[in-house]
């Protein structure tokens, strides 16, 4: 034990200085990263080759300020890494998570073939299994209670439908969860918005109270499903060609939220999973219905099991399969207090200073970069941006960018 032992210490150590590494800001950085704007920054260029920045004319050198970002970008790159697994302290007998890790020796190998078939043959059957009972028991107990009629006992019987399906698929996940500040759950009539992760973010959140879903119609086992939730209690689907019609949506969700005996909204402002280390910037959209805001923050523990869902390159069968395979799924939820637009804000603001209270309750990184970007370029509006600052340079302040009529 003592190859195990040693080995263990290192690996620790090692993930240690790892994580301080991580958490050093970008001024602090392998590069010095200078956040003046733009004029300061090419000002100073053209005063050291005794130019002067008022004369209006372009600079060869000026190529140097474009080429120190690029580099600045690539070196201390902060927004692609959130879109992949993040980097263990140390192994947890699972996959190989540390991109450092290497043969140590024969026990730790028969340890891990070990965990290999407890988790494989024993807790995989065992969890399909529950899996199996939650969802079959959603689409027969909703189906049932759909054929009540409107009432208050009939959403009494769809919540507890509701609740013990998530409930049951949440033991088959050995999860285990703890809820922070319960007085600040989302009440009927609101709206919760959650950092997101991966598609279990509403197992988690639907295990402790009910939520109308929001989303798009699918077809196969996901339309059975989706089926059976709409008879028992109004939930809010779109037809793919709907989705498309941003003023649709938004009236679809502006009429659920104004009637107070509908349940709360679950919506995930950020629009794509980020790998629990940081929060994206979240759509305005959700900002503009109305109605109270319940922000959420959920924060998973890499070390039983790795939440994230990179859906570019994990299909939704081989990540439930990962995940009934992993240890366990360990999280805390903290709810916020609830909150409204203030007068004189507007819905990119109002969005902002909610994704920053729960990046700071979660202890996670706020980032103002679209999480758009995992599968899209950066959008033409940011390039454009920065074109317009160089051409007023350039051409002047006081010039006009217009081009001139004959």
């Amino acid at each position: 034990m003592s190859d195990l032992s040693e080995w263990a210490t290192l690996r620790i150590q090692k993930g240690f200085k790892d994580k301080e590494k991580l958490h050093v800001s970008a001024s602090n950085g392998i590069i010095q990263r200078d956040q003046s704007p733009m004029e300061t920054e090419i000002g100073g260029l053209r005063k050291s080759r005794s130019q002067d920045i008022q004369q209006g004319d372009f600079e060869l050198g000026d190529v140097f300020y474009f080429a120190k970002k690029g580099f600045e970008a690539i070196v201390e790159d902060e927004v692609t890494h959130r879109f992949s697994s993040e980097e263990l302290i140390s192994w947890n007998l699972l996959t190989r998570t540390n991109n450092n890790f290497h043969y140590v020796s024969l026990r730790v190998t028969l340890i891990w073939v070990l965990g290999l078939f407890v988790r494989y043959c024993i807790l995989l059957p065992l969890r399909v299994t529950l899996a199996t009972i939650g969802i079959s028991w959603l689409v027969i107990g909703a189906t049932l209670v759909g054929q009540l009629p409107n009432s208050r006992m009939k959403n009494w019987f769809s919540e507890l439908v509701h609740l013990m399906c998530c409930r049951i698929c949440a033991r088959a996940l050995s999860s285990a969860i703890q809820y922070h500040n319960k007085e600040n759950k989302p009440k009927k009539g609101g709206i919760c918005v959650a950092n997101h992760t991966s598609p279990i973010d509403i197992i988690i959140l639907a295990n402790d109270g009910c939520y109308a879903m929001v989303g798009q119609v699918h077809g196969g086992l996901m339309g059975i499903i989706q089926r059976a939730m709409a008879r028992a209690c109004p939930h809010v689907w779109f037809e793919r060609s709907e989705m498309r019609d941003r003023h649709l949506v938004t009236e679809r969700l502006r009429e659920h939220v104004s009637d107070i005996s509908k349940l709360p909204i679950l919506i995930f402002p950020e629009g794509t999973c980020i790998n629990n280390t940081s929060v994206m910037m979240f759509k305005k959209g959700s900002f503009e219905i109305g109605g109270t805001i319940y922000p959420v923050a959920i924060k998973y523990d890499p070390q039983f099991g790795d939440a994230f869902w990179n859906s570019s390159k994990n299909s939704m069968v081989s990540y439930l399969l990962r995940m009934m395979t992993s240890w366990a799924l360990k999280c805390n939820v903290w709810y916020l207090p609830p909150v409204n637009k203030q007068e004189g804000e507007d819905a990119v603001q109002f969005a902002n200073r909610v994704k920053s209270a729960i990046a700071k309750q979660g202890g996670l990184v706020e980032l103002s970069w679209d999480g758009g970007l995992k599968r899209g370029k950066v959008k033409d509006s940011f390039k454009e941006e920065q074109q317009k600052n160089y051409s007023r340079i350039i051409v002047g302040e006081n010039k006009s960018l217009k081009p001139t009529t004959h």
